[in-house]
């Protein structure tokens, strides 16, 4: 790894420790106003450009309820965002082919080009910052983001469930 910080071995596991929370706690800050940023440059709200992010992770077509569990929205809430995300041309709804009295959510060809080609320079930039890395500390930041975004979504469950535990 070729980063301006020193080696991890120069630090204590409690330095180390101290200084990945604080890390975290700018990257949500500044990926916060990355988000509404890019949100903004496309013309739609954060909160829509976060579920056109994650329908476009899915491998096809979602029902309203797989977009209030994907997003963490009350189902009322879910269909009021595909409802805008419907009127604004971003999203179609398509009858689904195994319930014909329900529909499900897919990102419109039109509005994927665009979100992609939006994505296309931060992509490539936060992409530059990971060919610094190698093989081996690219297996393992993917495992700690997949491992902390469990975390994130089990506490988002349990914030939301009124558990204070």
């Amino acid at each position: 790894m070729s980063t301006d910080s020193p080696r991890s071995g120069e630090w204590s596991r409690a330095e180390l420790l101290a200084r990945i929370v604080t890390e975290s706690q700018r990257h949500y800050a500044d990926y916060s106003l990355f988000s509404q940023a890019m949100a903004d440059h496309v013309g739609l709200h954060p909160t829509d450009l976060q579920c056109v992010g994650l329908l476009d992770l899915e491998p096809g077509p979602v029902s309203t309820g797989d977009v209030a569990r994907l997003t963490g929205l009350t189902s009322g809430s879910a269909t009021r965002l595909v409802d805008r995300l419907v009127k604004a041309g971003i999203v179609e709804r398509r009858a689904d082919p195994h319930d014909r009295r329900r529909s499900l959510v897919v990102l419109s060809p039109a509005a994927r080009d665009r979100i992609h080609q939006a994505w296309d320079t931060p992509g490539r930039a936060f992409g530059a910052v990971l060919d610094r890395y190698s093989d081996t500390e690219l297996a393992l930041i993917a495992d700690y983001l997949h491992r902390a975004a469990e975390v994130g979504r089990a506490q988002a469950r349990r914030l939301n469930s009124g558990d204070p535990a």
